[in-house]
Formats: structure tokens, C-alpha cells, sequence
């Protein structure tokens, strides 16, 4: 128990501590076969965010800033002092907050389809994703969250709870520049949620930031089968 919630993580290898924050819907088992790709040399903190995978159901809707507060409670309680990581989406969200809330802990992260607030694009599309979810994609959902329909359906609500959320995620350049890791921004130039000027915003204003932009992609660019070269990148950024 973590902040009154439950939360599933695991501890592989040793080395540098790296932590790795899977997408909103998704869970810790995404990261199951990055280990090889990311090299030895790190130590890998897998958590299921709150309400995802083995963490249990959402009592309430999710927000990225109390994923963070779970997460560096996690971190005080595994003993680790700094840290590297990577965030995929929502877990950039949360790395966003965990970034800003102590940076002196936060040595090098990178950022993949991230975002410093939801624009007016994602929020129609967050205000009507959950009845749009067919079947097989429930499926896939019930293979990452044990608690069946009821955990999902409290994650779609959440989804639907983002559109008119306006405190959680809304990170403006000044606030943005008190980063003090070094950063890697990675965006699909054709990302329908997040416009590519979001993380040109952001590039702008975190210090020791580098942008890669993937052309001809959307959300997730480097999901699929470019998933060890991004892998493979990060690692590298990340050694530097």
C-alpha cells in the first residue's frame, strides 16, 4: 500500500535505477520484453499505475498527479534517492509531475507522446473514447487488468473525466523549466491527441531538453515494430 492505494510493481537487475511508466489503459507487462533491448547497466522499476494491471481498480477518476505522489513514495520506500526513466504517454504525464514536484531526483528521462496539457483536440476525443471500444479491444484490456470489466470500465471513466480536467495536467514553460534532467522529447508528427507544437513547447522551455519528432506518425510513434530502436535510443540518451 502506497498513499492508501494498493500498487503493483517490480524490481529486475541491478544498476542504475531506471523506472519505466507504461501508457494510460496499459500496464507494467508492456515493459516485459524491453530488458534485453535496454542493455544491462540498469536496474528496472516496473510499477502498475493506480487503478492498472495487478494495482487494483480506480475508486476514484485517475489523476497523473497522484500516480506521482504513489510513485515517489514507491521510490522513498525501494530506498532509491535518483533515478532515470521513461514514460510512454500518460506515464510521461506522470514523470512530468514527478520531474517538477523533485527534480533534484530525477537524472535523465525520456518523453514518448507526452504532454503539458490536454488541448482542445484530445479532449474530444478523451469526452467520447470510452463508447467507442470495440469488443476484441476489451479483450486485449482483460488480459492486462485482472479485475475484469469493473477495473476497465473505472479506467474508460477516467478517460472520459480527462476531457474537463483542467488542474491536473496544465504545465506552463516557466513551471516546465524548473526540470533539471535531462530530457528526450519523442512525438509523432501526426499525432491526433497531442499537435507536435505541444512538444516543441516543451523542448522550449525544459533546459537540457533534445526533440526527436517521428515523421508520418501518430500517437506512439515508435510502438509496434520500431519498439527496441526507441528502446534501443532511449538506453543510449539515457547513458549519456
Amino acid at each position: 500500500m502506497l498513499n492508501g492505494v494498493p500498487i503493483y510493481f517490480e524490481i529486475r537487475g541491478r544498476g542504475e535505477p531506471l523506472v519505466l511508466l507504461h501508457g494510460f489503459s496499459g500496464s507494467s507487462q508492456d515493459w516485459n520484453t524491453s530488458g534485453e533491448a535496454l542493455g544491462a547497466g540498469f536496474q528496472l522499476i516496473v510499477p502498475d499505475l493506480r487503478g492498472h494491471g495487478r494495482s487494483g481498480a480506480l475508486a476514484k477518476p485517475f489523476r497523473h498527479r497522484d500516480a506521482a505522489d504513489d510513485l515517489l513514495a514507491l521510490l522513498d520506500h525501494a530506498g532509491v534517492e535518483v533515478y532515470k526513466a521513461i514514460g510512454v504517454s500518460g506515464g510521461g504525464n506522470v514523470l512530468l509531475h514527478m520531474a517538477t514536484r523533485q527534480p533534484e531526483r530525477v537524472k535523465g528521462m525520456v518523453l514518448l507522446s507526452a504532454t503539458p496539457y490536454f488541448p482542445a483536440q484530445a479532449r474530444a476525443i478523451m469526452r467520447n473514447y470510452a463508447n467507442g471500444v470495440s469488443e476484441p479491444q476489451r479483450e486485449y484490456l482483460r488480459l492486462q487488468h485482472p479485475g475484469g470489466d469493473a477495473q476497465i470500465n473505472s479506467i474508460l471513466a477516467s478517460t472520459t473525466a480527462f476531457a474537463d480536467s483542467y488542474d491536473d495536467m496544465n504545465f506552463t514553460p516557466p513551471y516546465l523549466s524548473t526540470i533539471q534532467a535531462r530530457t528526450l522529447i519523442v512525438q509523432g508528427d501526426r499525432d491526433p491527441l497531442y499537435p507536435v507544437e505541444l512538444s516543441v513547447e516543451m523542448a522550449k522551455a525544459i533546459p537540457q531538453s533534445s526533440l526527436w519528432i517521428v515523421p508520418n506518425s501518430g500517437h506512439g510513434p515508435l510502438l509496434g515494430s520500431r519498439w527496441n530502436e526507441f528502446l534501443n535510443t532511449a538506453a543510449a540518451f539515457l547513458r549519456e
